[in-house]
């Protein structure tokens, strides 16, 4: 079946897109700042450490979604909701400092445009497979 298919491109597409979340937010937890090369306070590098951890937490859970990624709406959509809440906020510090590096411009097209069609596709497989569990009449 096509829909099979399709959730299977989905979850690689998850996995490979998370990839990002777990290898960026688990160096900026070890290595804090040095990221970014900009020398930092220590409780600036706290911080950063600590965002780092909320990264990395959210590619885990992304990742944690994919085995029956068809069942996992709300999880999906939380978290799609916490990394555009973090893009949109990303956007509020280009508009009021400038434009970033491209690194952090390439996370700003993650967090509001790649995360949010993960999203909405992962809705059209969730609603696919609820329509074959439950054909309707």
């Amino acid at each position: 079946m096509a829909i099979i298919r399709e959730r299977r491109l989905l979850q690689q597409a998850v996995g490979i897109c998370a990839i990002l979340p777990v290898a960026t937010g688990l160096y900026g937890v070890l290595f804090g700042h040095a990221l970014t090369g900009d020398a930092v306070s220590v409780s600036a590098d706290s911080h950063f450490r600590f965002l780092s951890g909320l990264l990395l937490a959210i590619g885990l859970i992304f990742w944690s979604t994919i085995p029956a990624i068809e069942t996992k709406t709300g999880r999906f959509r939380l978290l799609t909701l916490l990394v555009v809440l973090g893009g949109l906020g990303r956007l509020v510090g280009l508009l009021l400092t400038g434009l970033p590096s491209l690194f952090m411009l390439g996370g700003l097209l993650m967090e509001l445009v790649v995360t949010p069609v993960l999203c909405l596709w992962q809705t059209r497989i969730a609603n696919a497979y609820a329509e074959i569990k439950e054909p309707t009449a």
